[in-house]
């Protein structure tokens, strides 16, 4: 893949880092659609289960029972050394997942949900099966207007998610991106995990999250909301021995979500009452302007 040229050398790094987290797929485009169908089955497979673990994207459903991939939440007094709680980690193999396209490509395709009929035939998805439900899900979530003091954006390319993280963060700062990592293998996606010592605030005064999405090829739901948030990285023993270096972002405003957001159901509480905290999956992004070690602080 070809990064624009505005790029600049500084954005290597992390150029790098999404080649590696994200395989990117620059074939022509004959080639791209030789290769949607088994895209989308691998992608979908991965993927169709879990797609509700970003905050806003499962912001309208109701959980009648807890859905082991919705244990993710906790408040922000559960953030202690020796806490033990049920977390949800999901696994997803780079090699298997949809790629990420560069934007000439990406652009090259409609993203609306009223081209959804348009985009089935494409990717020779049938109508009213579960991928066509989650590409209609994925689409009308991303036109979905934003809460009160939030800015959204669903970036289907790596260049129009770094457009989108500069336009929040700011063009001349220098960014350095977070995700979780897992430090054993395994592929336990639910167990108890107890949290250890060195517990690090991450100072951000702006973060852009990116979540991924259902769809054939890669998207990043990308937000970044008014209100305050923290940002922690968090070591995990799990109770087969899994070590997990986690990245949670604590919301300490859910004043403006809905009442329906899921989290609210699983921690039995309402919107303003109490922080958020969630755990990121590993293919999920936080964006930050790079600051000086010497401002973080361990718990």
């Amino acid at each position: 893949m070809h990064a624009s040229s505005k790029m600049g050398e500084k954005y290597k790094p992390w150029i790098i880092f999404l080649h590696l987290l994200v395989i990117t797929c620059s074939c022509n485009r004959s080639c791209r659609a030789r290769g949607l169908i088994e895209t989308e089955d691998k992608f979908f497979k991965a993927t169709s289960n879990d797609h509700h673990e970003t905050e806003h994207a499962h912001a309208h459903s109701h959980v009648d029972r807890i859905d082991p991939s919705v244990m993710v939440f906790f408040t922000i007094e559960d953030l202690k050394v020796g806490k033990t709680m049920p977390i949800h980690f999901p696994k997803r193999d780079p090699a298997t997942s949809p790629k990420l396209w560069p934007r000439e490509e990406a652009d090259s395709l409609p993203f609306s949900l009223n081209k959804l009929p348009n985009l089935l035939k494409i990717f020779s998805v049938s109508q009213n099966s579960p991928k066509a439900k989650a590409m209609e899900d994925t689409l009308r979530e991303c036109e979905t207007k934003p809460i009160k003091g939030e800015v959204k954006f669903c970036a289907t390319s790596l260049e129009s998610m770094l457009d989108f993280t500069q336009s929040i963060l700011g063009f001349t700062s220098d960014l350095k991106v977070l995700s979780t990592s897992h430090q054993t293998k395994s592929s336990v996606t639910f167990q108890n995990y107890t949290m250890l010592e060195n517990i690090i605030e991450i100072p951000a005064s702006k973060m852009v999250a990116c979540h991924t999405m259902p769809y054939p090829y890669t998207v990043f739901y990308c937000h970044s909301q008014e209100s305050e948030n923290k940002i922690y990285r968090v070591p995990l023993a799990g109770e087969n021995g899994d070590r997990v270096d986690a990245i949670v972002v604590c919301h300490m405003d859910t004043s403006q979500w809905g009442h329906g957001h899921v989290s609210f159901q699983v921690l039995k509480v309402k919107p303003g009452t109490t922080s958020v905290c969630h755990f990121f999956p590993a293919d999920h992004l936080i964006w930050v302007p790079k600051l000086q070690p010497q401002g973080f602080a361990t718990m």
